[in-house]
């Protein structure tokens, strides 16, 4: 389907079609490969950025497809050309890497290993409202970015685990997370207390936890890092939808020996039934959209309304890397 002189819809079979007819994610791709610059494609996102920002709302995500963004710094263009704020990563509990301007390495942890469905950061008060991720190298198998809008697991959730979902409405999550001195490249979760809070002073770590709804406690050099209790399902106004907004699969299912370091209990104090959790990640893979990476593919996510996740790679290379956005 065309739209405008520079970009046009596509389709593809991984796409799904929701209730209100609009496939999931949109697929945008050059009319015309063959004249199509980066300054092109910087100049007709910032022509169409009312349309873009329509569609991001109404679909959830944008995957930009054929367009020449081939570098981290082309990459940087892109992000700048949309006009977000950038979203400072303080207190994020993922381990990454600056590698240009606004763009960062997504997850440091072993590529092999999944790292489960989230919206980002959600658990701190205030969360980046759109993700940006660039395919610099595809994977030969394996290594895609499922996405999956959470308007649609909360009502599947509703409908099988009431209880449940009103225990979450009424009370919310709490997050516990134990931040050693130094990063674990190895956890999904391998952040330290000192690249989180971009300090090596434990007061000044403190004062920035705080300013972002985290308290910590020391044991030791380790921080015992305690945000919430925070809402697990948030109303998203521009969709007028109420959203599975939480981390709970990530404190839920990732490796035993992490389990140790990061969990998560209602905010009233009660645990989290595990056979619940077995549920909701059978849900999430039912519904998600997995479209394997291309290179040179840049895909904007609405992280109030979709979660994302990463599957493991199965054959190398891959090289996918982030941005967050206000």
């Amino acid at each position: 389907m065309a739209t405008g002189k520079f970009f046009r819809e596509v389709v593809l079979p991984e796409q799904k079609l929701q209730n209100d007819n609009v496939l999931f994610p949109t697929v945008l791709s050059p009319t015309s490969s063959a004249s199509v610059t980066l300054a092109a494609f910087e100049h007709a996102i910032k022509s169409h950025k009312p349309w873009l920002e329509s569609l991001l709302v109404n679909s959830g995500a944008i995957l930009f497809r054929g367009f020449p963004v081939i570098s981290p710094s082309d990459f940087n263009d892109v992000i700048e050309a949309f006009g977000f704020p950038e979203f400072p990563y303080v207190g994020g509990r993922a381990y990454r890497k600056q590698v240009v301007g606004r763009v960062y390495t997504a997850n440091e942890s072993p590529l092999d290993k999944e790292v489960p469905f989230h919206h980002e950061m959600a658990y701190v008060p205030k969360s980046p409202t759109k993700l940006f991720f660039f395919c610099e190298e595809e994977p030969e198998e394996g290594g895609e970015t499922p996405i999956v809008l959470s308007h649609i697991i909360y009502e599947k959730m509703k409908e099988r685990h009431p209880e449940f979902v009103a225990h979450l409405e009424d009370h919310g999550l709490t997050y516990i997370n134990l931040a050693g001195e130094e990063d674990d490249p190895t956890s999904v979760t391998g952040s330290s207390w000192k690249t989180a809070y971009k300090t090596n002073d434990k007061n000044i770590a403190e004062e920035r936890a705080a300013k972002v709804g985290t308290k910590l406690e020391w044991i030791g050099n380790t921080a015992k890092a305690i945000t919430g209790p925070v809402p697990a399902i948030r109303y998203d106004e521009a969709s007028g939808r109420k959203t599975w907004f939480n981390s709970l699969v990530v404190t839920c299912s990732v490796g035993t020996s992490e389990r140790k370091n990061t969990w998560v209990e209602l905010g009233n104090g009660g645990p989290v039934d595990d056979d619940v959790v077995k549920d909701l990640l059978r849900i999430l893979k039912e519904e998600c959209v997995a479209i394997p990476w291309k290179n040179g593919d840049v895909l904007l996510v609405n992280n109030m309304t979709v979660l994302h996740s990463r599957r493991p790679l199965i054959k190398p290379p891959r090289r996918t890397l982030a941005s967050l956005c206000k």
